[in-house]
């Protein structure tokens, strides 16, 4: 199993910052590693929201689209998504905690893992997923002014 895990302290409002990051449609605005986002149930972040969100492929790997499915929803602090299709199996949980003077701290903590005998590739996976996640991590940081908390 792949985990990507990174800590941002934001200046902007924490009820914002989660609005912003709990509506999946705006991923495609900050993760260079997503190519679009198509919500097929809900309408914006929600408890029964469902996303399709296609991923740039991997090296020969050609682009997949993912539908994450909203499993639990606490707003304005903790959205979690899954996606599971046959050869993979993704889990984003975001956090967002609401600091002294009304900024926020958001915490993004991706699981990704092969399922079945693609397990075999974890190794590379979690060679490749790091650097996604600092990609991402960069854009997530420049989305909401943030900066770097360090771990």
């Amino acid at each position: 199993m792949a985990h990507y895990r990174t800590t941002v302290s934001s200046p902007a409002p924490a009820g914002e910052v989660f609005a912003y990051l709990a509506d999946l449609r705006n991923f495609a605005e900050w993760d260079p590693g997503v190519r679009r986002v198509e919500q097929v149930d809900g309408d914006g972040a929600g408890p029964d929201a469902v996303f399709d969100v296609t991923v740039a492929g991997v090296g020969l790997l050609p682009d997949q689209t993912l539908r994450y499915r909203t499993v639990a929803f606490d707003a304005p602090r903790e959205i979690l998504v899954i996606a599971e299709s046959a050869a993979l199996t993704s889990e984003d949980r975001i956090t967002v905690t609401p600091e002294d003077g009304g900024a926020a701290v958001v915490t993004y903590d991706a699981d990704l893992r092969l399922n079945g005998p693609l397990r075999l590739g974890d190794p590379f996976l979690r060679l490749v997923f790091g650097r996604i996640g600092d990609r991402a991590a960069a854009g997530l940081r420049g989305a909401i002014d943030g900066t770097q908390v360090p771990a």
